[in-house]
């Protein structure tokens, strides 16, 4: 028995290593690149000459014309990718709760229905979405943006949140009935604590899908000061000549704030979703 589980562990890991190493070669390279000086970048060194934090302290300062609105555009990214998280946590929420546990005549339908629209490559509804948000004045202002993106969480969410929902024990929601709860009370002292892991988990998400948006950005926002940090980006492959030690190094930082998000909120993504609610 002994050996067996020693055999099943050397073939775990037999197929982990190997693709921890493929999944952190891009990584590396990022960071190698972001701690080379300008004319060693691309020397095809595995460790520069010469490390230097130099890179960052440019980036930090907006010492490039690249860089010049660094601290704004990322401010707007995170303005931006919270908004989302927060507004696709509400609308997904509650619209799974009605469904799941009120059961709203249609709103199985509804939720068919929108999740029908993930036929259709998000790509090619940049165009329609981009007439939309002229037709309603909307265009270059951060909310195209933000109702862009939670158009686009809202049905993946609804769906994942309703299908969490389904789970939870109806005995809670008599019981709290019986007590007398008005629907919006077993909403906010019985579903919203139940419910926390996936309520995180789907927050994390729609903030990450928005976080790392290019096209939708790219195209309703136009203005160098209100665009998201993943647009700017975009800029430095414009030249020929592009300072790719400083495009690494800017990359590296903004990729920093998802891996914080996903490490502090960690716990409750794994955690049960009806741990302790009923007692055998």
């Amino acid at each position: 028995m002994k050996w067996k589980a020693v055999a099943t562990e050397a073939k775990l890991l037999l197929i982990g290593i190997p693709l921890f190493i493929w999944t952190m070669i891009p990584i590396y390279h990022l960071f190698l690149f972001a701690i080379s000086g300008r004319d060693s970048a691309t020397s095809g060194r595995l460790w520069p000459k010469e490390p230097t934090l130099q890179n960052f302290a440019l980036v930090f300062g907006e010492k490039h014309f690249y860089l010049e609105h660094f601290w704004l555009q990322l401010w707007n990214s995170l303005i931006i990718a919270v908004a989302v998280g927060a507004i696709t946590l509400f609308v997904a929420t509650t619209a799974a709760f009605a469904i799941s546990r009120l059961k709203v005549k249609g709103g199985r339908t509804v939720m068919n229905l929108a999740l029908f629209t993930y036929f259709i490559p998000a790509a090619f509804l940049a165009v329609p979405m981009y007439k939309t948000m002229g037709n309603y004045g909307l265009l270059n202002s951060q909310w195209a943006l933000i109702l862009a993106m939670v158009t686009i969480a809202s049905p993946y969410c609804i769906w994942v949140l309703k299908q969490a929902s389904d789970k939870l024990p109806w005995e809670l929601d008599e019981a709290a009935r019986i007590d007398g709860a008005s629907p919006l009370q077993l909403f906010r002292l019985v579903y919203l604590p139940l419910m926390t892991p996936s309520l995180v988990a789907i927050g994390t998400y729609a903030l990450l899908l928005a976080w790392n948006e290019y096209l939708y950005a790219f195209l309703l926002l136009s203005n160098d000061r209100s665009v998201t940090l993943a647009v700017a980006l975009g800029n430095f492959l414009a030249a020929d000549d592009s300072p790719w030690e400083l495009l690494m190094a800017t990359g590296l930082i903004y990729a920093l704030p998802p891996a914080a998000i996903y490490y502090a909120f960690k716990r409750y993504m794994v955690g049960g979703l009806t741990a302790g609610a009923v007692k055998s």
